[in-house]
């Protein structure tokens, strides 16, 4: 095959595939689905974390950050215009590498695309009770499961409108923030000044500072993957979804730093926040002193509820998409890639995970800590096997020469995080390396029955 035939997008129907989902989302839809998986004031929860990190240089940090999720961006766009389908790294793996690699690629995606629904869902009751204390947490939680359900079974247009609306509340929330810190920086609230300490303190800079943020910070950026699992669904197909995988990215980047800047010019001089509740809730502290009770209140526990719902919508949506595209290959029952002959919706996957979502309740209940490691390390490992999909595909099997772009980036992407997975917790590792295990055993398993491929390829 010829650079110029490998380097055009692909259609659906070349990969062997029909055109069963609605193709109804733009490429704004793309972007707001992806601005709201990755949460725009995701710096908030974990702002006192980077900050210790970096020495107070969170926003340089969230700049590298940037950069450094670039390069996995790159691949997807790479990835989204070959093959523009719903599986994302599971298809992408299974059709450049082997089917076996995309089984595990598709394996590790679930558990973060499972896990993420459930732990979003945690947070919000936790939010809910602390407003309302005579109601226990698992009402919160079933309740809005079954909210998400329902709204997700609508189509994917309903998901969609929904996003958006909660989205133009997140930005309302951020506006809001912005307006009063600027106005008490004016003020020379807590000392606040105007200063490049945050962005840039050569004093206290080094290789090792930086990249050991990096690990906290390139957590917050998770999200914008799962754009590619509506490659079926959207005008423009792979394409828009590789446009719209980079603007997520960039417009949350710079909403990280800007909202980081402003916090971090409160608390200019000191080089950490004390272990345990003063880092936790270090920004809603600053949040509390530069604007009073009502901005924490709105900062975090508003925060949360407008940034967790849409968050959990939108991983419900992109969690059924991909146990779709397996069901459909053969790699999970084949009577969950059933489509909804009115909505054009996979009905039967959405409702499964919305029972996985169930016994996740009640697996990890109280767990948060934990529940939120193991997310981190399914996105990770993915993003691993996305870097080595790209250089199998266009190096390998496309024989292509353009070296810089289909070898250099995505082992430099694969090089970054292989790093963040490495400095991982311990516990979340060990956790993530048992699920890829009954990974790989399920996959011996079916070699050993005499399974055969059922993936349609060229």
């Amino acid at each position: 095959m010829t650079e110029t035939i490998s380097d055009s997008p692909a259609s659906i129907e070349a990969l062997g595939y029909k055109q069963e989902l609605k193709r109804s989302l733009s490429l704004l839809d793309l972007l707001v689905y992806g601005l709201v998986f990755i949460v725009p004031t995701a710096p908030f929860a974990v702002f006192g974390f980077v900050y210790n990190a970096s020495k107070g240089m969170v926003p340089l940090v969230y700049a590298v950050g940037l950069v450094a999720m670039l390069f996995t961006a790159s691949s997807y766009v790479a990835m989204a215009r070959a093959f523009p389908v719903s599986g994302s790294v599971y298809a992408y793996a299974g059709r450049s590498i082997s089917e076996s690699f995309g089984f595990i690629a598709g394996w590790a995606l679930l558990l973060d695309y499972l896990l993420l629904p459930a732990l979003v869902y945690m947070l919000c009751a936790v939010a809910f009770a602390s407003m309302v204390p005579g109601v226990p947490q698992w009402v919160w939680m079933v309740g809005l499961l079954a909210i998400n359900t329902v709204i997700n079974l609508f189509g994917i247009e309903s998901t969609a409108r929904i996003s958006m609306i909660l989205l133009a509340l997140q930005m309302v929330l951020l506006v809001v923030f912005f307006v009063v810190a600027i106005a008490a920086i004016m003020h020379g609230t807590a000392g606040a000044h105007l200063s490049l300490a945050p962005l840039f303190d050569a004093g206290k800079i080094s290789a090792s500072l930086i990249f050991g943020a990096l690990s906290l910070a390139v957590l917050s950026f998770l999200g914008f993957d799962a754009i590619s699992t509506l490659a079926e669904e959207a005008h423009g197909g792979g394409v828009a979804v590789g446009q719209a995988t980079i603007l997520s990215l960039v417009l949350c980047a710079i909403l990280f730093i800007a909202q980081t800047y402003l916090i971090s010019l409160f608390v200019l001089g000191r080089t950490s926040f004390a272990p345990g509740h003063a880092t936790e809730q270090a920004s809603y502290t600053i949040a509390a002193m530069i604007g009073g009770g009502w901005l924490k209140f709105l900062v975090s526990i508003v925060g949360i509820v407008i940034t967790g719902i849409p968050g959990a919508l939108t991983a419900q949506a992109a969690t059924s998409r991909l146990l779709y595209s397996m069901a459909r290959d053969g790699k999970l029952p084949r009577f969950l890639a059933y489509i909804s002959p009115t909505r054009k919706v996979p009905d039967l996957t959405i409702l499964a995970v919305g029972v996985l979502t169930l016994a996740l309740f009640a697996i990890f209940y109280g767990n948060i800590d934990r529940l939120t490691s193991m997310v981190n390390f399914g996105a990770l490992t993915g993003f691993l096997l996305l870097h080595v999909s790209v250089i199998a595909w266009f190096m390998w099997r496309q024989r292509s020469g353009r070296w810089l772009r289909y070898l250099v980036v995505p082992l430099t992407g694969f090089a970054i995080i292989a790093y963040v997975l490495v400095n991982m917790d311990v516990h979340a590792r060990t956790l993530g390396v048992i699920w890829l295990a009954a990974g790989i055993a399920i996959i011996v398993l079916v070699k050993l029955l005499g399974g055969k491929s059922a993936l349609p390829l060229e």
